[in-house]
């Protein structure tokens, strides 16, 4: 079953609580908090998420899916564990060696949190291979990180269909998430691949009606050519 978590990077200030009393009626799976930290990624929104996502805890059960774009992994996983995450995803590229990533995936579950590992666009796939049956999910970015609103890469489809065959080979059971330029002509080709997380933000937030989009978005996929 497909699940949407729904972006809340462009929010717009003073819509707050209106937009996640909507989505949540809408019946988002997840409100995904795209968390960067202007070094990572050029963009600087890592305030703005503690905020939304403490505003979000108080008034809603939805689980929060962290999407950390930082440096400093140790430091946005403490800030974050205290709004109750039900999953961080830290960046492969953002450790600078294996046993970074091992310590890392360690402290996220210390923590009582699901683990998540993200890879860039020019990043191989197989470079996650080795961490896949210690982690919960895998978050392919289907466009360069740091900025909402940019057009899916249409070779990340083959990426994801790469990874989803090497996790039916090896049975292993994690989810497979997508982030980036996803709306309702993308969908069906990255669930098509294997992909079982749709991340949306534009898409469901420029919409008139927020459910359509998502129960769009969530709908059995039919024959599409990949």
């Amino acid at each position: 079953m497909v699940e949407i978590s729904t972006s809340i990077l462009s929010v717009k200030k003073g819509k707050e609580s209106k937009t996640f009393f909507a989505l949540e009626a809408a019946k988002t799976d997840y409100f995904h908090i795209d968390v960067m930290d202007g070094k990572f990624v050029e963009k600087d929104t890592y305030q703005t998420m503690i905020e939304y996502a403490s505003y979000i805890r108080r008034i809603s059960n939805a689980p929060l899916d962290v999407h950390l774009m930082v440096q400093d992994i140790k430091q946005a996983v403490d800030d974050f564990c205290a709004v109750q995450p039900n999953i961080i995803t830290f960046h492969l590229e953002a450790c600078k060696d294996e046993e970074e990533v091992w310590k890392t995936i360690e402290y996220i579950k210390q923590n009582n949190c699901k683990v998540g590992i993200s890879v860039k666009p020019n990043t191989n796939i197989e470079e996650i291979y080795k961490y896949l049956p210690y982690i919960h999910m895998c978050l392919v970015m289907t466009v360069e990180p740091g900025k909402g609103g940019q057009t899916y890469l249409s070779e990340m489809t083959q990426k994801v269909k790469t990874l989803k065959e090497y996790i039916d080979n090896n049975q292993i059971e994690i989810d497979i998430e997508v982030d980036g330029g996803i709306n309702l002509r993308t969908a069906p080709e990255v669930k098509q691949a294997g992909a079982n997380i749709l991340v949306a933000g534009t898409a469901i937030l420029n919409a008139v009606d927020y459910k359509v989009i998502i129960d769009e978005l969530k709908c059995p996929i039919g024959d599409v050519s990949i």
